[in-house]
């Protein structure tokens, strides 16, 4: 079966009603926890309430808070439906604010002026405030991972937190250091290593923290943080699919911005390879001087070809992978959600 066969590009990503499965869980499984959350992220906030905006307290209380919900579902996989212990629900808050800190920063170096339908912090305070507040949230990330502490085995826990972070810096500069003009080939093989370092190893952390803080088997922080991962490749390549085909309205950033940037997404590589040396769109990402009527042209053509489907069915088998590391858990409705959650993914509509 081919990728066009899997799914044509005309109903890729088509707007509809559809229930979403975070707030649902959130509402009904995890409503407890989600009131934890919320009490031990404003006690967390407190040190750095006179350096924060309004604004800046805003931006964590939008957004889908799902990476503290995989840390969640991950600990009452295993814990069960009883309360968490209070480590596990700090965790949680710790994860959001690590990825507090890689969001702000991510701002300053994409020059975004939006962030959750708010002003980013580096458009309404600076590029300067900007990275001191990013590095503000990753030090109080970590400072929340190591209270977390309390028996020998979750030192490793800190371990990993900083490796992550080494990973996510490293992934940035592997960005940076892209050339469009590399063979499409590399430009592949790079997306996948840049994208594990940027987006996946956020997803896997917090499914092997969830685990880890209930003093859960190492097999089991193994099998879980590989679901994490696929999750977190198919949410990405997701996230670079919705970068050609959602209005600003939507997405809070004109659409085809990774292309006006020449930043070779999946499916903008994938068309490269499809369309050849010569067709626009290749010489435009490799350099040439593009025309003010270009963008819109250029995105309607990666959107017809089949990469654009590729790129949607390499996100679907990072997804269906994912639950096959899902199987040795019991089921449970923790499992359940999880599998939910990893078909939303690449179902949801941004």
């Amino acid at each position: 079966m081919t990728a066009t066969e899997i799914v044509p590009p005309t109903t890729v990503l088509r707007p509809g009603p559809r229930a979403d499965p975070i707030a649902q869980v959130w509402r009904t499984l995890l409503a407890t926890d989600l009131d934890r959350y919320r009490a031990l992220l404003d006690e967390a906030l407190v040190p750095q309430r006179d350096y924060l905006t309004d604004t800046e307290r805003a931006l964590y209380t939008g957004g889908k808070k799902l990476r503290p919900m995989l840390l969640a579902l991950s600990a009452h996989l295993v814990h069960g439906p009883g309360e968490l212990p209070l480590k596990a629900a700090r965790g949680a808050v710790s994860l959001e604010m690590l990825h507090m800190a890689t969001l702000i920063h991510d701002d300053v170096i994409d020059h975004s002026a939006v962030r959750r339908g708010l002003p980013s912090v580096n458009s309404a305070r600076g590029a300067g405030t900007a990275i001191l507040l990013g590095d503000m949230q990753f030090v109080q990330a970590v400072r929340g991972f190591v209270e977390c502490i309390d028996v020998e085995r979750d030192l490793g826990l800190v371990k990993s937190v900083l490796d992550v972070a080494f990973r996510i810096c490293s992934g940035e500069l592997d960005e940076l250091r892209v050339d469009p003009s590399w063979r499409t080939e590399v430009l592949v093989e790079r997306y996948w290593r840049t994208i594990d370092r940027k987006t996946a190893v956020l997803f896997a952390l917090a499914c092997e923290s969830g685990i880890a803080l209930v003093d859960g088997h190492t097999r089991d922080v193994r099998r879980i943080g590989c679901f994490g991962r696929r999750v977190g490749r198919a949410f990405q390549i997701m996230d670079d699919l919705f970068d050609l085909t959602q209005d600003e309205s939507v997405s809070g950033k004109p659409r085809g911005i990774d292309l006006a940037r020449r930043k070779p997404s999946l499916p903008i590589v994938y068309a490269m390879a499809e369309l050849g040396e010569q067709h626009r769109l290749s010489r435009v990402m490799r350099g040439a001087q593009a025309m003010p009527d270009d963008l819109t042209g250029l995105v309607d053509d990666v959107r017809t070809t089949t990469g654009f489907a590729r790129a949607y069915a390499d996100a679907r088998t990072q997804a269906l992978d994912a639950l096959e590391y899902l199987r040795p858990f019991p089921r449970n409705p923790y499992r359940d959600a999880l599998e939910r959650i990893a078909l939303h993914v690449v179902d949801r509509d941004r």
